[in-house]
């Protein structure tokens, strides 16, 4: 090597030991994911890393979702790193391991001109809420609708209607959850109608995925989290034709920003019966 060269950027598989750094990476960015939260993305999916001279400075990850559909994410380049079609070689490398699934993600303002030119087509946006919320209301239920704890049984329940609502199978995504997420099932003449995680992520709590056949039983199931961790930081990241972002608003959990979501391929299918009403994260959908 010339005197004075820069080291040369390779691309490489992501390991575990890569996450300190590539943690790291997402904190410059004022990101607000934990180490616990890289690692468990890892667990779930893959990733490649730009290295130079030992130095982690770029990220891109996938999480396959059977063998028609992924999303990818953790699309990161350091600033130093940056204008040199780093990002571009990244979305590559993932999407090469992807094959012809169909690939959905969220991209920022910044990163959808790059997602667009490599065959990625908007497909409405979601909105980031997040605050903590002092007094929530007890939701008006229906005839025969109740929101109760979920038990160990219900999972593979709330597995097949996850599927139902995203038009993926994300059952190992599921199964993982079920280690560190509590959640709450929607019933309806007994029967279940819905659901709603809940688990720590970034600065507080996250709750999603919400999955429910309309707005109202969407509301009684967040209302449930949001009201049993009244004063705790927490995060809703939701559609926005959902129609939650002002009721959102009204409870302390402000709408802080805005990404869209953009698909590679035939849309998914999903059933018109069960809708997601918020997402486990932006980079898992």
């Amino acid at each position: 090597m010339e005197k004075g060269t820069p080291p040369a950027i390779q691309l490489r598989a992501m390991h575990l030991d890569d996450l300190p750094q590539a943690h790291a990476l997402s904190r410059e960015l004022n990101w607000p994911h934990l180490l616990e939260d890289w690692s468990f993305f890892l667990e779930i999916g893959e990733g490649v890393v730009a290295e130079r001279d030992g130095e982690v400075v770029g990220t891109a990850m996938c999480w396959p979702f059977g063998p028609e559909t992924a999303t990818l994410g953790m699309v990161i380049v350091s600033p130093f790193c940056q204008g040199v079609g780093l990002g571009r070689k990244l979305m590559q490398a993932v999407m090469d391991k992807l094959g012809d699934r169909t690939i959905i993600l969220h991209a920022t303002t910044e990163g959808a001109p790059l997602y667009r030119s490599l065959g990625f087509d908007a497909d409405g946006e979601v909105l980031q809420h997040q605050g903590t919320a002092f007094s929530v209301p007890v939701p008006d239920l229906i005839t025969d609708e109740r929101v109760r704890p979920m038990g160990q049984s219900d999972w593979p329940v709330i597995t097949a209607m996850d599927a139902r609502a995203t038009g993926m199978d994300r059952s190992h995504l599921i199964s993982t959850l079920d280690k560190s997420a509590v959640g709450v099932m929607l019933t309806r003449a007994h029967e279940p109608a819905g659901f709603a995680l809940f688990r720590r992520f970034g600065r507080g709590y996250v709750v999603g995925p919400t999955v429910a056949p309309d707005e109202g039983g969407a509301k009684a199931l967040i209302s449930h989290w949001l009201g049993a961790n009244a004063g705790m930081f927490c995060r809703v990241d939701i559609p926005e034709d959902s129609g939650l972002s002002p009721w959102l608003d009204g409870l302390g959990l402000q709408c802080v920003g805005r990404v869209t979501r953009m698909v590679r391929g035939p849309k998914p299918k999903r059933d018109s019966e069960l809708r997601t009403f918020s997402l486990v994260t932006q980079a898992l959908g």
